[in-house]
C-alpha cells in the first residue's frame, strides 16, 4: 500500500534527530516490523516479506503463499480461484504474494516494533558516541557554547552535533560564557561504555592545561620538552614544571615563545589564569626553590626525605610572595614537588636573628619517625605564633 508523505517525512527526521543515515533507519524499520508481523502470524514466520520504497513511498508488507487447487489449510495457502483474482497468470503450485493490512497487526504488535525502533536507535547512538569520543577520552577538544542554564549553572555545548554538558564544578571559577562562544574542555573519562555513554568534560582538570601547551608549543608535542608535573587553582594559578631532552632547547623558553605569544594563547584560552613555568630538577632542594616562584628563596633545607619535608628560607620581603594569598602560592608548590614545605623569614623580626639554617654549620636531625611525629605534635601550637608557614600538600 501507498503511505502519505507524512511517514518519510517523519522517518528523515528521525535520522536527522539521530544523526543516523535515511537507508540505515529503513533497513532498522524493516527488521522491527518483521518481528512484528512475526509475532501476529506465527505460522508464517520465513514467509513474511517487508518493502520500504522512500522513493515511490510505498510501505507494504507481504505473506508468500503456495498456490493449491483445494481449501487452504492456513494462511500460507490460496487456492487457484482466489489467486487468478490477484494474478491473472497464477497457476498451481507456484508462489503469490498476498498484501498484510499493517493496521491488523494488533497494538501489541505495534507497540513491539516501537520499542524495537527504539532499541535500535539507542545502540546505534551508542555505537556513535564511541566512535566520535573514544579517540578523543583524555585530550582537548573545541565546542561551541549552545545554552547556559542560569539556576544550575549547568553549561550545555556543541561537538559536532553532539549535545555535551560542561557542570558548574568543572567550570574555571569566574569566568562568563556566552552562547556561540567557541571554548576548549578537556575529555576526562567515558562512563558507561556499554549501555548509555556519558562524556564528561572539564575547563578546570589540571590536564586541561598540558593539552593546550601541547597544541601550542610543538617542542612538547614532539617530545623535545617534557612536562614533569602540574598542579593547578583553576581560575587562579598553574605552576608546570618542564624538562629538556636536548641541550640544546630551553625548555621554560620554548614554553613562553617569542614575545611570549605561546604563554599567552595558554592563557587568554583560560580567562586569564596565571601560568607559573618551572624548570624541573632532579634535586629536590633546587625543585623547591624553584617552585615556589615567582618568589626568591634563599637556601632550601631537606630535613627527610622519608617523610618528604623541607624548610625553605626566603627574605623577610618575600614571605607573603612565597605564601601567597591565602597560602595559595606555598600549596600549588608542595602539590607539584610533592614535598610539605615550611617557609621562614631569613630574620626573626623580634629578635634580628637569622634562621638556624641559615648558618654555614647548621645539619639537619635524624629522629626516628615516632619521635619526629611526637615532636611536631607538642610544637604544633607553638608554630602558629612563630612568623613562618606550614603548608601541605
Amino acid at each position: 500500500m501507498n503511505i502519505n508523505n507524512g511517514f518519510f517525512e517523519a522517518l528523515k527526521s528521525l535520522g536527522e534527530e539521530n544523526s543516523v543515515e535515511t537507508e540505515l533507519l529503513i533497513e532498522k524499520v524493516k527488521s522491527a516490523m518483521l518481528k512484528a508481523a512475526r509475532k501476529a502470524y506465527p505460522h508464517s514466520e520465513e514467509r513474511i516479506r517487508v518493502d520500504i520504497d522512500p522513493l515511490t513511498k510505498k510501505f507494504a508488507m507481504y505473506i508468500e503463499q503456495e498456490i493449491i487447487d483445494d481449501e487452504p489449510i492456513d494462511e500460507n495457502e490460496v487456492n487457484i480461484a482466489v489467486a487468478r483474482t490477484i494474478d491473472p497468470n497464477a497457476y498451481i503450485g507456484g508462489k503469490i504474494l498476498k498484501e498484510i493490512d499493517i493496521s491488523k497487526l494488533g497494538r501489541m504488535a505495534a507497540l513491539s516494533a516501537k520499542q524495537s525502533i527504539k532499541g535500535d536507535l539507542r545502540e546505534i547512538n551508542r555505537e556513535q558516541i564511541l566512535n566520535r569520543f573514544e579517540s578523543k577520552e583524555h585530550e582537548c577538544i573545541t565546542v561551541k557554547v549552545s545554552q547556559i542554564d542560569p539556576g544550575r549553572g549547568t553549561v550545555t555545548v556543541d561537538y559536532n552535533g553532539t549535545e555535551l554538558y560542561l557542570f558548574k564544578n568543572e567550570q574555571i571559577p569566574g569566568e562568563v560564557l556566552e552562547i556561540g562562544k567557541l571554548i576548549k574542555v578537556y575529555v576526562t573519562s567515558i562512563i558507561g561504555k556499554t549501555k548509555k555513554p556519558i562524556i564528561k568534560i572539564s575547563r578546570s582538570h589540571k590536564d586541561l592545561v598540558k593539552r593546550l601547551f601541547e597544541q601550542e608549543v610543538p617542542e612538547i608535542y614532539d617530545g623535545t620538552v617534557e612536562v614533569k608535573g602540574i598542579s593547578r587553582e583553576a581560575g587562579s594559578r598553574t605552576k608546570i614544571a618542564v624538562c629538556s631532552t636536548d641541550k640544546n632547547v630551553d625548555a621554560v623558553g620554548a614554553c613562553i615563545g617569542t614575545k611570549r605569544a605561546r604563554i599567552n594563547a595558554v592563557v587568554d584560552e583560560l580567562n586569564q589564569e596565571k601560568i607559573d613555568i618551572i624548570l624541573w630538577s632532579e634535586e629536590p632542594d633546587k625543585y623547591i626553590a624553584k617552585a615556589l616562584a615567582p618568589a626568591e628563596v634563599l637556601k632550601t633545607v631537606i630535613t627527610s626525605e622519608e617523610e618528604k619535608t623541607c624548610t625553605v628560607i626566603v627574605p623577610n620581603n618575600q614571605l607573603s610572595l612565597a605564601i601567597g594569598n591565602k597560602g595559595q602560592n606555598a600549596k600549588l608548590a608542595a602539590k607539584l614537588t610533592g614535598y610539605k614545605i615550611d617557609i621562614k623569614p631569613q630574620f626573626n623580626t623580634e629578635t634580628d636573628s637569622e634562621a638556624p639554617e641559615m648558618r654555614p654549620d647548621f645539619k639537619v636531625e635524624k629522629k626516628p619517625v615516632s619521635e619526629q611525629k611526637v615532636t611536631e605534635e607538642v610544637s604544633a601550637e607553638a608554630k602558629k605564633t612563630e612568623n613562618n608557614a606550614t603548608v601541605e600538600e
